[in-house]
């Protein structure tokens, strides 16, 4: 019995071997492309044969088409326009000058260092342009890149691709074309194309936008179908109006949906999350598949050597000079000058571009792809497993278990945020009252705006980065989503904390551990009741010092007593039903103004006012 190769089993094939290798990634914690490429070579023609992308034929220019729709869609979903702003400067620099910088400094390279012909050279340096969200947006993810920096290099991983592949293609046209076609007609080519990808994603984007944003008129769960067979359709539609503006229209439509606030967004974005990892499993697996080992021995040690003059002289002088007078540090600088890795969209051009010079009889297509897998490969591999050591070295990485974050502004969650404030602890508080925010500001704490359950605001509180984090709005089930969330969101989760109602039929105890949290203030409470005597001053601060020798102290403490957090050894402890008192441990009560807190809670040496 023989393995007979068909179109379908080497789609099937490539498809879980893109799967597998990076589930092996993220155990390993290291870039995935890094087993992505080398499966591809492992099971490709140079290896057990089993993947031939040839038996594809035309289909695969088909699966890239699909595949890079919805990568680049999922991509623009990822970016805050609000964010983009304040950074708009040094981004639209990074991908113009880079654009300029990277075509230059590629082509003579390959010129030079290789003794290419001029023709296939800056061919070259067109296709490396794009750095692509693909690596950069996990590898932000994996090092806990500080917010300001993360959003420069997001950013500008996604718009590159649409103007890196956009410039490429048009390079391309003119290397095939004849000598005397004017370059002043392909630069305006260039732009419509951008432009004209741009306005009908925008289009598309606002079409399905605001389709999923009306209730009900989108079936519950029919929003993630919707917006993936309407991502597809906004690329290829864009593609038959103007040939190679579908990057841009992907791109635009996906910016556009995620800024509109639509219902179930993230639903809608982890969806997306997971399909593009899919794809880009499978893209890598069936490209790197078809670059031989061959092709890339014919280019000789060289190869490393413009990957070299890549990263450390053409990457930095783009950084350097496209952050001048932006107010970037240096420290943020040296960063965004090291990382540059190229990812799927340079892979699919590439293959495209071998292609296209075959059919057309110009030689160096092979090469030329080769050079460009040489290049993912040794980026992704230096810059990948060196970017985190190299964040904790500038100081740019944000430290993992540290820090309170408060869920709901009131009196209750502003008194405990301020004293945990006071002893050195980072704090913030999440809400969406501009009142609310302003009473939390006017503490002197930091605030984040925004639905404490929403995973985007999460991800803008750093949540993987937190010790602790505290439910404490005035609805026990808003606290109970908000810990359950934190669970779904956050690769590490943080010791979290459920304030609860006495006596609630909603909410127990029970279903809060469950969830893997904790019972704030060690029991049910009436928190409407309370939150009404903090606002209406009704409450006396008291500090008392536990006597040791009662387990059971904080449970038999009365109605009209809120334990707050407690002290020891000097430093502030939040109070949850796991609780234990150590004798010498000040505790910090809450009580109304009739409670006789010396004749009911008998475990203490004394009393004294807060």
């Amino acid at each position: 019995m023989t393995l007979q190769l068909t179109a379908a089993l080497v789609f099937a094939v490539a498809l879980v071997a893109g799967v597998l290798a990076q589930i092996i990634g993220r155990h390993a914690t290291v870039p995935g492309i890094i087993f992505l490429l080398g499966t591809g070579i492992a099971i490709g023609p140079d290896g057990l044969g089993i993947v031939q992308p040839r038996l594809l034929g035309a289909g695969l220019d088909s699966i890239i088409g699909f595949a890079v729709a919805v990568i680049l869609f999922e991509g623009g979903m990822r970016l805050e326009i609000a964010q983009l702003r304040s950074k708009r400067r040094v981004i639209r620099r990074l991908v113009l000058v880079g654009a300029v910088f990277t075509t230059a400094g590629g082509a003579l390279a390959a010129r030079f260092l290789l003794g290419w012909e001029w023709k296939t050279a800056i061919l070259f340096g067109t296709l490396v342009i794009v750095t692509g969200p693909t690596v950069i947006s996990p590898l932000v993810r994996r090092i806990r890149l500080a917010p300001s920096i993360a959003v420069v290099l997001e950013a500008e991983g996604v718009f590159v691709d649409a103007v890196g592949a956009t410039i490429a293609v048009v390079s391309l046209e003119l290397a095939i074309g004849t000598p005397g076609d004017p370059i002043g007609h392909a630069v305006v080519g260039m732009l419509e194309r951008i432009g004209v990808g741009a306005a009908i994603g925008a289009a598309g984007g606002l079409v399905l936008g605001l389709a999923l944003r009306v209730p009900k008129l989108v079936p519950r769960g029919m929003e993630n179908i919707l917006a993936l067979s309407a991502s597809v359709a906004i690329y290829q539609l864009s593609q038959a109006v103007e040939p190679e503006s579908g990057l841009s229209a992907a791109i635009a439509a996906g910016l556009v949906v995620g800024n509109l606030g639509v219902r179930r967004i993230d639903e809608l974005a982890e969806f997306k999350e997971q399909l593009t990892t899919l794809l880009i499993g499978l893209l890598f697996v069936l490209l790197a598949a078809d670059v031989r080992i061959a092709d890339v021995a014919a280019i000789g040690p060289g190869a490393l050597v413009v990957v070299g003059v890549l990263m450390l002289v053409v990457r930095p002088a783009t950084v350097f000079v496209a952050s001048a007078g932006t107010g970037m540090t240096w420290r943020d600088k040296l960063f965004v000058a090291w990382i540059g890795p190229r990812g799927i969209v340079a892979a699919a051009v590439a293959t495209v571009f071998a292609t296209a010079l075959e059919r057309h009889g110009i030689a160096g297509g092979t090469q030329l792809r080769a050079l460009v897998f040489v290049v993912i490969a040794t980026t992704v591999t230096v810059q990948g497993l060196s970017a985190g050591p190299i964040a904790t070295l500038l100081g740019l990485s944000r430290a993992a278990n540290t820090g309170y974050l408060f869920a709901g502004v009131n009196l209750i969650s502003i008194h405990l945020a301020k004293r945990f404030a006071a002893a050195g602890h980072n704090v913030e508080l999440i809400d969406t009252s501009d009142d609310r925010a302003h009473q939390a500001q006017s503490a002197g704490l930091k605030l984040i705006f925004g639905n404490a359950l929403d995973a985007r605001t999460l991800a803008k509180a750093r949540i993987d980065t937190r010790s602790h984090a505290i439910a404490l709005t005035g609805s026990e089930s808003v606290n109970m989503l908000f810990a359950q969330r934190i669970a779904e969101v956050a690769q590490e989760p943080p010791r979290t904390f459920v304030a609860i109602d006495a006596d609630s039929t909603g909410v127990s105890p029970d279903m809060v551990r469950g969830a893997g949290a904790r019972v704030l203030f060690g029991r049910g409470v009436e928190l409407d009741t309370w939150l009404v005597r903090f606002r209406h001053h009704r409450v006396h601060f008291v500090r008392v010092v536990y006597a040791g020798g009662d387990a059971a102290a904080l449970a038999g403490l009365p109605d009209g007593v809120l334990p707050l957090f407690l002290e020891r050894a000097g430093a502030p402890h939040l109070i949850d039903d796991r609780t234990e008192l150590r004798a010498g441990d000040v505790v910090e009560l809450a009580t109304t103004a009739d409670a006789a807190l010396a004749d009911v809670w008998q475990p203490l040496v004394g009393v004294r006012a807060a």
